[in-house]
Formats: C-alpha cells, structure tokens, sequence
C-alpha cells in the first residue's frame, strides 16, 4: 500500500500563489508517477499535472503557464506550485499516484490522498 498525504491549501485571492506538497509512504514503486487532480463543486474530477520519476511532466491545458510540478524522489514528495490563480481554480486538489501516466489514467489511479481544499476569491 501507498499513503499519500497531501498539504498546503487554503485560501488565497485572485492573482495570488499557494504550493502544495504531497509524501509518499508505504511500498513505493521504482516508477512511479505522482501528480494532482482536481475537483469542484459539482464537477468530475480532473487532471491537473504529473510528473514521471525522470522528470517528465504533463499539463492540462487550463493550468499551462501558471501551474509548475516538481518532485523530490529522495522524500518521495511531490509539489504544485500555483501561480497566478484565479477562482475557478477553486476545488479541492488530489494527489495520485501510479505506475503509468496519471493523465492517461485518470481518476482509475491506483492511490489517491483524501485531498487539500483551495479557496480562490475574486
């Protein structure tokens, strides 16, 4: 089993940043890819970003240019910057993880965290 303990949201106003971070313990997977799906308010969850144990990255097009995703594997830890958020980035963020790509995956992950709420006021 994997534990994935997500931290760092909150509530933050348009234009500001907020980074969340998300440990990794338990049986760990050489290959693992950790990412962050989001979900607001009557609405599915979706997939936010990713990032291979390489350093492979992916992006969903509504966060390109603001979001940045980053890992530590010597922690086992995963981050999400946030920059330049705006209020319909409110939701509350997941973290996953899983042997293939989290985009291509979905919300079929193999581990998810039990989630971070962030709070976007206009």
């Amino acid at each position: 089993q994997v534990q994935l303990v997500e931290s760092g949201g909150g509530l933050v106003q348009a234009g500001g940043s907020l980074r969340l971070s998300c440990a990794a313990s338990g049986r760990t997977f050489s290959r693992n890819v950790m990412g962050w799906f989001r979900q607001a308010p009557g609405k599915e969850r979706e997939f936010v970003a990713d990032i291979s144990r390489s350093g492979n990255t992916n992006y969903a097009d509504s966060v390109k240019g603001r979001f940045t995703i980053s890992r530590d594997n010597a922690k086992n830890t995963v981050y999400l910057q946030m920059n330049s958020l705006k209020p319909e980035d409110t939701a509350v963020y997941y973290c996953a993880a899983d042997t293939d790509y989290l985009r291509r995956v979905g919300v079929k992950a193999a581990y998810w965290g039990q989630g971070t709420q962030v709070t976007v006021s206009s």
